[in-house]
């Protein structure tokens, strides 16, 4: 009956770590009093891109308005070049302090220093502070819990494993099987529900910051992606594209090449 240890061990993680889930999924969902100033006035493109994909997002908008305004150059190869090197905004001069006094660098890394910049951080605090954006802490939270449950659901089978191997095969494996699976079925279950349904840990807008986005009349994403041409000119409709790309992300641009672009490289 030594399994049976095995089998308390596999419980106790199981239940211990859905259970932390639950209540920090429970924390991040928990409403939050919106500026009623905010609501009256809508979202900026840059506030849109914020609450639907982060700090990343925004550094994609930033990208490619100004290179729709000629300002940057964005080859399919992965790399950004300076045009003209004034900003309009904090935003803009961060992408340029970014890119480094020589002009051109990959764009991976003016992504990255872009999203990790002091005018994207102040963004999402004032989000936040307005009641538009979940919280840094709440979002690590769940992100930390479900980290836990995935280590739980890799110690039940863990477990499970020592304990068939504790098993005669004479005596049958299949009833001791059966009692693991029980709190496997709970920890899987418990991260299809946080995926699919609730997703809180990569969620950037709080339950108002999601209303205000299901306000914006933005075109599906396929008939964006299926459009051609598209080049820095704004002929197709600039507001509608940059819209769907706050909104949306990347896979809204018509323009296969400024996708592989801002991906930093070709082909994907």
């Amino acid at each position: 009956m030594l399994w049976v240890l095995f089998l308390l061990v596999a419980w106790g993680a199981a239940v211990v770590s859905c259970t932390r889930l639950c209540l920090a999924a429970v924390a991040a969902a928990q409403p939050m009093d919106p500026d009623p100033a905010a609501d009256a006035k809508g979202l900026s493109l840059y506030e849109a891109a914020f609450l639907s994909g982060g700090p990343r997002r925004v550094g994609e908008l930033v990208l490619v308005t100004m290179y729709r305004e000629r300002r940057l150059l964005l080859a399919h190869t992965g790399w950004v070049t300076v045009v003209v090197p004034d900003g309009r905004d904090e935003l803009e001069r961060s992408v340029i302090t970014a890119i480094g006094p020589e002009g051109q660098s990959p764009v991976r890394p003016v992504r990255a220093a872009l999203a990790a910049a002091a005018p994207v951080r102040a963004l999402g605090d004032r989000l936040v502070a307005a009641g538009l954006a979940v919280p840094a802490s709440a979002r690590t939270n769940v992100a930390v819990a479900v980290r836990h449950v995935r280590a739980a659901c890799a110690l039940v089978l863990a477990t499970a494993a020592a304990a068939l191997l504790l098993v005669p095969p004479a005596a049958g494996r299949g009833p001791v099987a059966s009692w693991f699976m029980l709190p496997l079925l709970l920890t899987v279950s418990c991260l299809l529900i946080a995926r699919v349904e609730a997703h809180p840990y990569s969620r950037w807008a709080s339950p108002a910051g999601q209303r205000l986005l299901g306000r914006i009349d933005v075109p599906p994403r396929r008939t964006l992606a299926q459009r051609s041409g598209g080049g820095p000119d704004g002929d197709d409709d600039a507001g509608e594209v940059l819209t769907a790309l706050a909104v949306h992300g990347t896979v809204a641009l018509p323009d296969r090449a400024l996708r592989a672009a801002l991906k930093g490289h070709w082909g994907h």
